[in-house]
């Protein structure tokens, strides 16, 4: 596991540091703050926002997932508390491939 930290935006500005995206990656949830993944790739990639339980139905509760095109950077939040594995009170993020892939989670 990776847990990503937050980098805190600021009114003066703030330089974001990306990290290589990594399995295991994870952020804790925050109704303030977003994960920006930057795809360097020369082709689109998926992110997967993994949704823990199931509805009141007890059907399992569907993943969230999106594709990032090549060369594109795609923001994802806010995460909500409901998002959080209970085993471990993160939110978290898998990717379709790692290559090329960077990420930065950024808050206010």
């Amino acid at each position: 596991m990776a847990e990503i930290a937050k980098q805190q935006s600021k009114v003066q500005g703030t330089v974001i540091t990306y990290g290589a995206a990594a399995a295991g990656d994870k952020v804790k949830p925050d109704s303030d703050a977003v994960l920006l993944v930057k795809n360097g790739a020369g082709a689109p990639i998926n992110v997967t926002i993994v949704v823990p339980g199931n509805d009141k139905y007890s059907q399992p509760r569907p993943d969230v997932v999106t594709a990032v095109a090549a060369g594109a950077e795609t923001a994802f939040g806010p995460f909500p508390d409901d998002l959080a594995d209970p085993t471990d009170g993160l939110v978290a993020v898998n990717y379709s491939s790692l290559t090329t892939i960077t990420r930065a989670y950024v808050g206010a």
